[in-house]
């Protein structure tokens, strides 16, 4: 009963002072300490656990805020890269991505800065700000502070406090972050805070993956640019030498039509004077003239024609042609001189082609140009054989022949202008140099296409233009067919 009594008394205050009085003199002091000290034990564990629930709110409160923070500069990151992904425009992509940070950031300046390491300037080429008082276009000399280009133009960032030339906002906080790829250093991005700051590591990776894609967006920029100045340049250059070779050809053709009228004359005069016997090698030295002055006038005529075709003056005549006769016709008129060489010619043309609407002048001449090479480079005894499928709505012209194959490396230069293939012409027949070159622009002029295709000791050439009915086929084009 006692022990009872002790430990009712000792939990309720309004008796505190009775116990403690009558313990005291009933010599229980010890008892009294005990009950002491697990109250303030009790104490202690209740403001511990306040305290660590204050902590683990604070926690959870600073993880909640820097994982907003995270997810509002990826947004940011993601915006900037959306806009300037499709750029080659240095200045939009730069200019958009001060203005992009400078209001993600909530910073008082943005600023890119360019370098030009040849002058030793810096100059602060784009910049977002909210002041009034606009720095763009500054040049800024590197040897008035050594140590901080030093430092970034050995790719550190650091972030330094600084007195602002703005009066209004009299110190502010920088941080420098410099532009750099394993090219080198092009220049740095400013981000200015007025008021003392320190830039946490969240922003400082921001930061640096932004002047990453900078570096890379700049360097693209710069490469297009000189790809481009260059190209235009070349085609410059193009146009220069076209239009020199137009006014060329425009010059001599009165000259070598009487040249040629010339010639003619003493073709007709020489018999007449009764010179050729006396003079044996007088009529080879005539015809020698009429051949070179006939090679010229062609040449002359090619490059005209050339020049018409770049500059797409001449109109089309459209005509509705009747293939399975019209090719037929175009590719015999070529027999007598294929048979003087010994080489076998074959035209395959189905009766029942459809009637194709172009211009028949044009095709013509790529057909016959294309006919006039393969007998130039077709040995004796070698084939020409002349196809014509319908597969789909295209027209598939094939001009095949044997006894020659065009390596891959020359492939992708027959059409060009005056290229000539090495050691490939058997029969030493003069050329332009220029008839390939025509067909590619007249069977583009037709809204075609052609392809060659060499192999197995012969040459093949594919002109595919469409039809303007609703035929349709499903033959196969056969490629490379030979007889």
């Amino acid at each position: 009963m006692l022990d009872l009594f002790r430990a009712f008394l000792a939990s309720h205050s309004f008796f505190s002072a009775i116990v403690r009085r009558f313990m005291t003199k009933r010599g229980d002091s010890s008892l009294l300490k005990s009950s002491s000290a697990t109250c303030s034990d009790s104490d202690d564990r209740t403001s511990k656990q306040a305290h660590d629930r204050r902590l683990a709110e604070d926690s959870k409160h600073r993880y909640s805020a820097q994982l907003r923070q995270a997810l509002e500069f990826e947004s940011l990151l993601k915006r900037i890269t959306d806009k300037v992904r499709d750029s080659l425009d240095e200045t939009q992509i730069l200019q958009t991505t001060v203005e992009e940070v400078g209001l993600g950031l909530g910073v008082k300046r943005c600023q890119v800065v360019l370098y030009q390491l040849e002058q030793d300037t810096a100059t602060l080429q784009y910049e977002y700000s909210e002041s009034f008082l606009s720095l763009q276009g500054t040049v800024l000399p590197m040897s008035a502070s050594p140590i901080l280009y030093r430092q970034l133009l050995q790719g550190e960032h650091f972030q330094l406090g600084l007195v602002s030339p703005d009066p209004i906002q009299g110190r502010v906080t920088t941080l420098f972050c410099p532009i750099a790829d394993e090219q080198g250093v092009l220049g740095d991005l400013r981000l200015v805070i007025d008021r003392d700051y320190v830039f946490g590591e969240l922003e400082l990776r921001l930061s640096q993956q932004i002047t990453n894609q900078c570096a890379t967006a700049i360097r693209q920029a710069r490469l297009y640019r000189t790809s481009r100045s260059q190209v235009e340049e070349l085609e410059r250059l193009n146009r220069l030498k076209d239009d020199f070779l137009s006014t060329v050809s425009h010059e001599l053709r009165s000259p070598m039509a009487t040249m040629k009228m010339a010639i003619q004359m003493l073709e007709i005069m020489l018999p007449q004077a009764q010179m050729l016997p006396i003079h044996e090698k007088l009529g080879q030295y005539v015809q020698i003239l009429q051949t070179e002055c006939n090679r010229e006038i062609e040449l002359i005529n090619d490059l005209l024609d050339l020049a018409r075709l770049d500059a797409t003056i001449q109109p089309l005549n459209q005509d509705s042609i009747a293939l399975s006769h019209w090719i037929p016709a175009v590719a015999h008129s070529f027999e007598l001189q294929i048979r003087a060489q010994g080489q076998v010619l074959i035209v395959d043309v189905p009766p029942n082609l459809p009637t194709i609407m172009t211009d028949e002048s044009c095709l013509k001449r790529i057909l016959t140009e294309l006919l006039n090479n393969a007998y130039k480079y077709t040995p004796l005894g070698g084939t020409i054989l002349v196809r014509v499928l319908t597969i789909g709505a295209m027209i598939h012209i094939s001009v095949c022949n044997t006894g020659i194959m065009i390596s891959d490396a020359e492939l992708p230069y027959i059409f060009d202008k005056f290229y000539r293939i090495p050691n490939q012409n058997p029969w030493k027949h003069a050329g332009t140099g220029l008839g390939l070159a025509l067909v590619k622009k007249l069977v583009q002029r037709l809204d075609g296409t052609i392809e060659v295709r060499s192999c197995t000791n012969q040459t093949q050439f594919i002109l595919q233009f469409p039809l303007q009915g609703d035929e349709q086929a499903t033959m196969e084009f056969p490629a490379n067919s030979g007889t």
